[in-house]
């Protein structure tokens, strides 16, 4: 059900919620470049185990107004806005990618309305001790990250000209980025249902402008910043939630700290839907700069193959776990 938001400061953002209405709350905060309309677990499945996920267009993607200079803090102000608009007092986050440092600001920010968060992919801090910020990264990237540190404007002249061609052919930023995936996501991309839905998503992501796009990629070099969490530092411990997932191992589009494919998404969101919001070890590793282990898989996860008719076989992962237990006191 789509749906428009608007927050204390007059703009509006677009909404998505899917699944059970009155099912355990997920936000998920979608990557670079992307909008409400990306990767997410199907509605049946959120309806089996009693979930429902809000998706929606960070500002400046899809039909979102845009947010000038904004950092990773006001996306906890905007997921606020949309919980108190649904009358959600605790709920869980998900960020997948360009979306994770969002869903850590919503975590260290909204302590008490934050049950348990989930960082996918998630990007690391570019001063982060003894880190190679670029090491494994995708040559596009780095390009599109060096141009933004040495002439942001150049950087967004550039975004500016991509955008427009992906508007008019968005099948080209889709063939551009599957040079530069992994196998398992090239696996993932064969399946034609699930290209439908990139295009359909890109296409909907740089629809109005390209400044979303734009804004994420500039907001990364303010991590240090007040209001910018980055990858996972800044993370007091009073402001943690109950359970802190950071979770991936391959990932070429961002740095190599933590990585994963797309089939992993269905498989996070039901984690965190589902996790003890008890805290553990992953906080810890997480103020140190390390990333966490994975969460193990429930016992009711199956990896579902499903063969489709024109590209062939293709492994589409997705967890059909045991419906999660209601949520519980308050964590932190």
């Amino acid at each position: 059900m789509r749906d428009r938001v608007r927050t204390a400061d007059g703009r509006i953002l677009t909404v998505e919620r899917s699944g059970d209405p009155l099912g355990s709350p997920v936000f998920l905060l979608h990557g670079t470049p992307s909008s409400r309309l990306g990767p997410a677990p199907r509605s049946m499945v959120l309806y089996h185990r009693r979930m429902q996920v809000i998706a929606y267009d960070r500002p400046g993607y899809g039909g979102s107004d845009r947010l000038k200079g904004r950092r990773d803090a006001d996306a906890a102000r905007d997921v606020e806005a949309m919980a108190d608009r649904y009358g959600l007092e605790r709920f869980a986050v998900v960020g997948r990618s360009g979306g994770a440092p969002h869903a850590l600001a919503c975590a260290a920010l909204l302590p008490e309305r934050v049950t348990r968060a989930a960082a996918l992919v998630t990007l690391a801090p570019p001063d982060a001790e003894g880190l190679d910020w670029f090491e494994g990264m995708a040559a596009s990237n780095v390009r599109a990250f060096s141009t933004g540190v040495a002439d942001p404007d150049e950087m967004a002249a550039c975004f500016i000209a991509r955008s427009a061609r992906i508007r008019e052919n968005p099948v080209q930023l889709l063939d551009d980025l599957h040079k530069e995936l992994t196998h398992a996501d090239r696996m993932v991309v064969k399946d034609a249902g699930i290209r439908s839905m990139l295009l359909r998503n890109y296409q909907e992501a740089l629809r109005t402008s390209a400044y979303g796009w734009i804004d994420d990629a500039q907001r990364q070099h303010r991590v240090a910043e007040p209001g910018g969490i980055g990858g996972g530092r800044g993370l007091p411990n009073a402001h943690r939630p109950g359970r802190l997932e950071v979770g991936g191992r391959e990932h070429h589009h961002g740095p190599p700290v933590v990585g994963g494919g797309l089939g992993a998404l269905g498989r996070r969101v039901g984690d965190v839907a589902r996790m003890d919001p008890e805290p553990g070890p992953a906080q810890d590793r997480l103020a140190q700069g390390r990333p966490a282990r994975p969460a193990q898989q429930g016992q009711g996860e199956r990896l579902v193959r499903e063969s489709d008719e024109t590209d062939g076989k293709a492994a589409r992962a997705e967890a059909v776990p045991p419906p999660p237990a209601p949520l519980r006191g308050r964590a932190g």
